[in-house]
């Protein structure tokens, strides 16, 4: 058995996989990874990313660049031109990342899942009543990116983001075992709120980029600003930024957490089901 076979038995074991993920020192870790990741030393990147890959897949063969200063370069990676196609279709709100789905489906009322039995509120997740009013009854899906996938997240059809909050908090580990075990856990994570307003129709649609364990930032390009675990406090920032159906809007300095929230009269597309590996530009919603 190989090294990495092994390292994926152990993973495998939930119990285990939770006490070594989370029973630690989250934010210290965090903080830790946010230095040790930028690293400019030729031997220091070549084995942190050999390490990183012993424990996920990465494929490194659609990245833009084939030399990495550092193991965050290659965590930020760009891809190839033409490697994420976006569906055209006007009617279509298109996946913002690649991403396993998570929990979806239809908001009830104020309540949604992080996965079944463990449900939890918009409002606790928003910290915004009327955020939390427009989205009610309405539809979302929990997008989860692993370690080793692309970490850019994109503009989900054309819009203006008007308004970006940024909600401190934990860094709990965001896998199914943690999922299951941690109530609330997206509501208690770090966390920022884009409440972009759609060309289409003129509805808003809410991105939530959640960080976890080992995210170190988010970075929202269209802003030039970076969210750091524990070095800011809550805050909302105005903006009018016109963005493209596909465009970039920033990246997680590793993997996490992305959860799209529309309003009642959106649907899901067919296909978007708890399990699937989504890309960037793929169907997600239908537009009412």
């Amino acid at each position: 058995m190989t090294l990495r076979a092994v390292i994926a038995t152990v993973t495998r074991q939930e119990g285990l996989n939770f006490l070594l993920t989370n029973r630690v020192p989250r934010r210290l870790l965090t903080r830790f990874m946010g230095w040790f990741s930028r690293i400019e030393l030729p031997l220091v990147r070549d084995v942190s990313i050999g390490v990183w890959r012993l424990f996920c897949d990465v494929d490194l063969s659609e990245a833009k660049q084939t030399q990495f200063a550092s193991l965050h370069d290659c965590f930020v990676r760009d891809l190839k031109d033409g490697a994420r196609p976006v569906d055209p279709d006007p009617a279509l709100l298109v996946s913002p990342c690649d991403g396993i789905v998570g929990a979806c489906g239809t908001i009830a009322g104020n309540e949604l899942l992080q996965i079944k039995g463990r449900p939890y509120r918009l409002q606790d997740l928003l910290g915004d009543a009327d955020l939390a009013h427009r989205h009610r009854d309405g539809r979302y899906v929990t997008l989860r990116l692993t370690a080793g996938m692309y970490h850019r997240f994109h503009a989900p059809h054309d819009c203006t983001v008007e308004q970006v909050s940024y909600i401190p908090g934990d860094a709990w580990n965001v896998n199914p075992p943690a999922l299951k075990r941690v109530d609330r856990l997206y509501c208690r994570n770090e966390r920022a709120l884009v409440r972009a307003r759609l060309a289409a129709n003129g509805q808003v649609v809410t991105l939530v980029p959640v960080a976890a364990i080992l995210v170190a930032g988010i970075r929202l390009r269209f802003l030039d600003l970076l969210f750091s675990l524990g070095n800011g406090e809550a805050a909302v920032i105005a903006c009018n930024a016109s963005l493209r159906k596909g465009e970039e809007m920033g990246w997680f300095e590793h993997g996490s957490t992305v959860i799209v929230l529309a309003p009642d009269g959106f649907a899901l597309c067919d296909g978007v089901k708890e399990g699937r590996v989504m890309r960037v530009g793929q169907p997600l919603m239908r537009l009412p």
